[in-house]
């Protein structure tokens, strides 16, 4: 039996998944194949760190796959875009001749990694791959992909006259820095991996330091 945590299986399989990706391009390059790419790799690391048994092919899959389907933020079905996912890659990881034992395993964790989702974890790989995508979301790739995806729906940077929210309802729809009080500063208490607590605490520190900058800039 192939041993689905050996380098030389899982290198083979991440080459067949890039070639698929690449024949099946999107345009929205927050969610393109260099952020598979980097999800695996922060993946990696806290497989590397984890205490538990963790198959890393199923890892390896679902982070290639994980936002196969992606709608916008302001999109109606925004919250369903996971469970569309797994059922994509379902039939695409059938097509590529993957391990069906697995197929399941990897379903999983594409559909739970979504924050919008809300779907509970079961095993140790939809936890990586939960972890792994959320620090996208926080650090310096993090800032970048806010301010991109707030210019793709149309968001202003700011509220011009509260920035801070101090005397308003604070709307991530409308102004990108409050995504950061809605959701980003948030994130590092829902990782489930003790690795990616510890890689969510640094990125965490360096958005509130960002943010501590533009308030002075503002100021």
């Amino acid at each position: 039996m192939t041993d689905v945590n050996c380098s030389k299986t899982l290198q083979l399989w991440e080459l067949r998944f890039t070639e698929y990706l690449k024949d099946h391009e999107t345009d929205d390059f927050s969610h393109d194949i260099s952020h598979f790419q980097r999800v695996w790799k922060t993946a990696k690391k806290i497989v590397a760190d984890e205490s538990r048994e963790v198959n890393a092919l199923v890892v390896l899959a679902a982070c290639y796959f994980h936002d196969i389907v992606s709608f916008p933020k302001n999109h109606p079905d925004r919250s369903r875009s996971s469970v569309l996912a797994a059922e994509k890659t379902a039939s695409i990881l059938k097509e590529l001749s993957f391990p069906t034992a697995l197929i399941a395993g990897v379903c999983h964790a594409v559909e739970a990694h979504s924050f919008s989702a809300n779907i509970p974890t079961r095993t140790p790989e939809a936890e990586v791959v939960q972890d792994a995508d959320r620090m996208e979301a926080i650090g310096a790739i993090g800032l970048a992909r806010v301010f991109y995806t707030g210019g793709k729906m149309g968001s202003r940077l700011f509220h011009p006259e509260d920035p801070w929210a101090e005397h308003r309802e604070r709307d991530d729809s409308l102004y990108s820095v409050d995504h950061f009080y809605c959701k980003l500063l948030t994130l590092g208490a829902t990782m489930k991996t003790a690795p990616g607590r510890r890689l969510a605490e640094e990125n965490t520190a360096y958005l509130q330091g960002f943010l501590d900058k533009l308030r002075d800039e503002l100021a």
